[in-house]
């Protein structure tokens, strides 16, 4: 079982999260890192046939990698505790919204959209929110979306940003710097023998979500 491998990986990692250690389990990491491209890749075929977008894309494009950047950080352990995938037009770095899996023994979940995107981009989220926000609120206030995804997350500015009028009925989206939705898992959910099949509804009701996000930024 997939999931099975990179949750025990993970969880000897954390308890282990060291240079000489990981070193010596290189093997584990390889099989980890494998079962997480075996997941990715099941889910890119599955994503791909209601969300033509996608395309031609290899899970590798998509898993991001496990080695910190520890230069400016305080927390100066060498690797994460997770694994995690991001399914998009032009992989985890082409800049559009898509599709996450984050794998971490008790804090996994799934999650799509723009996080933290880059000034120009962002800027032309709020463009296409600032002229077709009501569109937008259509399709985060369905019930069958809200099942999943009761809210968006995300860092906003404290007052509206330049440019936009400050009574605009969209403000509040448009004060966002990040447009994201999460829906935790369990470990248990993880662990089930049909986890694509588990995961793909969940997915497929981001799918609008993320097209009006992509449209944005097409524009």
């Amino acid at each position: 079982m997939k999931a099975k491998i990179i949750l025990d990986f993970l969880s000897e990692l954390k308890e282990n999260n060291n240079r000489d250690w990981f070193q010596a389990n290189k093997a584990k990491y390889e099989e980890a890192k494998e079962s997480m491209l075996f997941l990715l890749q099941n889910l890119l075929e599955e994503l791909s046939a209601f969300d033509k977008d996608l395309g031609a894309l290899d899970a590798k494009q998509c898993l991001f990698r496990i080695y910190r950047d520890v230069r400016f950080s305080m927390n100066k352990q060498p690797y994460k505790n997770n694994m995690g995938g991001f399914i998009a037009v032009g992989g985890r770095k082409g800049g559009n919204a898509g599709y996450y899996l984050h794998i971490e023994p008790g804090n996994s979940f799934v999650g799509g959209g723009l996080y933290r995107p880059e000034p120009k981009i962002l800027k032309a989220v709020r463009d296409e929110i600032n002229y077709t926000g009501q569109e937008f609120i259509s399709i985060i206030e369905n019930k069958d979306f809200k099942h999943y995804f009761p809210e968006l997350l995300g860092e906003s500015l404290v007052r509206p940003p330049k440019g936009y009028d400050p009574d605009s009925a969209f403000i509040e989206l448009l004060k966002m710097k990040s447009f994201t939705v999460l829906k935790s898992l369990d470990d248990t959910d993880l662990l089930q023998d049909n986890l694509i099949e588990y995961l793909m509804p969940i997915f497929k009701k981001m799918q609008p979500f993320n097209a009006y996000l992509n449209k944005a930024i097409s524009h």
